[in-house]
């Protein structure tokens, strides 16, 4: 599902569907966009914007991604194609279109598409690189309806660039530029939590904006330059000898694939579409595969600040109450989030 590592709280419009299997907006959003006033414009709106975004779908930006991927590796089709491959919706009519790879360097390629009724669209790509590499995460989550589109694109580092210099210069600096491009064409969406930075990079892209002909383009532009970016880190990766460098990446990921597998908003969207049995398994054993392989320790063992008294953990977004309204780093790079608010 359109999911997030971090808790990013604008996501959580996709959590709360109603019955209608349109998948309109509700006033659960905790952005602006959930006030009575917003959505009885877009409701107005919707019939000509459904008609206007119908034609503009993700799967040029699934099929590209895989045509590209092959010009740099071979990708062998991994078991859990065989496994998700035939997903169905209990509507009967929202289509899901899963796909997933793997190759020397990556671990997992995997895709899930949805396209409903009245242009509601949902893309979460990613690609996993294997433990013996400490290349970021590519992360693609895009969610549409008729009147608007929320978007994350992010090459998600495998460890904290705040903290640690040597890995941002490696794998970020000569990518400011770039992140800084669609930066200004994508501007920043709204608030995220303090939690969520460990998660991010300093090129990311997280973005709102009405449903748009111009917009899409722009936005598989932006798509194409990442990707394109990430599998040029791919391919001049050498692989970890070092068993315990190697363990490192491995737990990094793993704390990825639970932070990820527990917090994901997209949980109530395929419980509407699938049930709750199928729900779990897809985003534990596809969306976010290798959180029960990976590793043993538990999401609380990673976040102890979530736990509550009776060893469950707290639902809510933020234990810190810290979010970011503007981008937390500058021209440069640098991070500058603890001088925000």
């Amino acid at each position: 599902m359109v999911s997030t590592p971090y808790s990013l709280s604008s996501f959580r419009m996709i959590s709360t569907v109603s019955n209608n299997p349109s998948f309109q907006p509700t006033n659960s959003f905790p952005t602006n966009l959930g006030s009575r006033k917003w959505l009885s414009v877009s409701a107005r709106m919707r019939p000509a914007m459904a008609e206007a975004t119908s034609s503009l779908t993700y799967q040029k930006f699934v099929q590209f991604a895989l045509e590209e991927t092959r010009k740099h590796t071979h990708l062998a089709p991994s078991a859990l194609q065989e496994r998700f491959g035939s997903l169905s919706a209990m509507d009967g009519r929202t289509q899901l279109q899963v796909q997933s790879f793997e190759s020397p360097k990556i671990r997992l390629l995997r895709s899930l598409s949805i396209e409903g009724s009245d242009g509601m669209q949902v893309l979460d790509f990613a690609i996993f690189p294997r433990a013996e590499f400490d290349l970021p995460i590519f992360c693609a989550n895009f969610f549409t309806t008729s009147a608007i589109n929320i978007v994350v694109l992010d090459l998600n580092p495998l460890h904290d660039v705040i903290s640690q210099q040597d890995y941002k210069k490696k794998y970020y600096t000569h990518l400011i530029p770039l992140g800084l491009k669609y930066g200004e064409l994508l501007p920043w969406g709204g608030r995220i939590t303090a939690e969520s930075m460990k998660f991010f990079s300093p090129i990311v892209i997280w973005t709102k904006f009405p449903a748009s002909e111009h917009k899409h383009h722009l936005l598989y532009s932006a798509f194409v330059d990442y990707l394109k970016s990430w599998l040029e880190l791919m391919d001049r990766a050498s692989g970890e000898t070092d068993a315990s460098r190697i363990m490192v990446n491995l737990e990094a990921q793993h704390k990825y694939l639970t932070w990820r597998a527990e917090k994901d908003p997209g949980h109530q969207v395929l419980r509407k579409l699938v049930g709750e049995t199928h729900a779990k398994e897809i985003i534990k054993s596809f969306l976010f595969s290798g959180v029960d392989e990976l590793g043993s320790r538990t999401f609380i063992d990673y976040f102890p600040e979530y736990k509550c008294d009776d060893g469950t953990v707290n639902q809510k977004r933020s234990m810190i109450g810290k979010s970011f309204q503007s981008r937390p780093w500058d021209t440069r790079g640098e991070f500058i989030g603890d001088g925000l608010s």
